[in-house]
């Protein structure tokens, strides 16, 4: 793999991958890893890890600015080249409170969508030719390789299956949007190479998760990037957890 992309990669699970990537085995970790965060300014620890290590490009991105995603797309090609994008991976997001219904906010729904489903959304449709190129780049890849990835990141609590305790409306909702976003994207792709795959990271201490979390940050990453790196087309539309057992929908 040449190039990856990462979403709010300044904390919790997008700089614990970031971290667990840079562990894998040499021949496993990008040539280019683009990181993109809110604040590139105020992301000391990863201007810190990226002074380290030469392969990391920090972009700003915010998800809810979506008028920014050509121009955004445009630096990103520029740092790509003509390799394309071999992995995508969706993982900005944000939570919500929890509410019953009577309590649900119109306004909390909107941002929580914007940032969780019409972002990773409208982020790939922006990406695509970048992922095509290095898809077509990766044409001699091993029969049932992945030639170019797309991970959303999403949640066992967009599972409508699994989903016993309700509330929970924006968070849920968006979740299982994108979910069904992923189902589309493999249906659109097919035929490029191109695997598309949802994953729930587990309930991790991060700040969106809270200390009473039962899966550490590191640990975590390092079983999500090594079910990232494992998928292949057999994987192509399917929900996932951090293991790469798959989850119902």
């Amino acid at each position: 793999m040449k190039s990856m992309l990462i979403t709010g990669a300044n904390r919790g699970l997008g700089f614990g991958m970031i971290k667990a990537i840079l562990n894998q085995p040499k021949e496993n970790v990008p040539q280019i890893i683009v990181a993109a965060c809110r604040k590139p300014d105020e992301a000391n620890e990863l201007q810190a890890l990226a002074a380290e290590n030469s392969n990391i490009r920090i972009l700003q991105l915010e998800s809810k600015d979506l008028d920014r995603y050509p121009a955004f797309t445009k630096e990103v090609a520029d740092i790509v080249k003509d390799g394309g994008l071999d992995l995508l991976i969706n993982n900005a997001g944000i939570g919500s409170r929890f509410h019953r219904i009577g309590m649900v906010k119109s306004d909390e729904l909107i941002e929580t969508f914007t940032v969780n489903t019409v972002g990773p959304i409208m982020l790939t449709k922006n990406i695509l030719p970048l992922l095509k190129s290095a898809a077509e780049k990766n044409a001699n890849a091993p029969q049932g390789a992945a030639k170019a990835k797309i991970v959303n990141i999403s949640s066992i609590l967009g599972s409508m299956q699994a989903n016993t305790d309700g509330g929970h409306y924006s968070y849920r909702c968006s979740k299982a949007a994108v979910n069904a976003a992923t189902v589309s994207m493999k249906v659109d792709l097919k035929g490029t190479g191109i695997c598309a795959v949802c994953i729930h990271p587990g309930w991790v201490k991060t700040a969106m998760g809270g200390p009473k979390a039962p899966l550490e940050v590191d640990k975590a990453c390092k079983r999500l990037v090594n079910t990232i790196m494992q998928i292949s087309e057999e994987h192509n539309g399917g929900f996932y957890d951090l293991d790469g057992k798959k989850l119902a929908w």
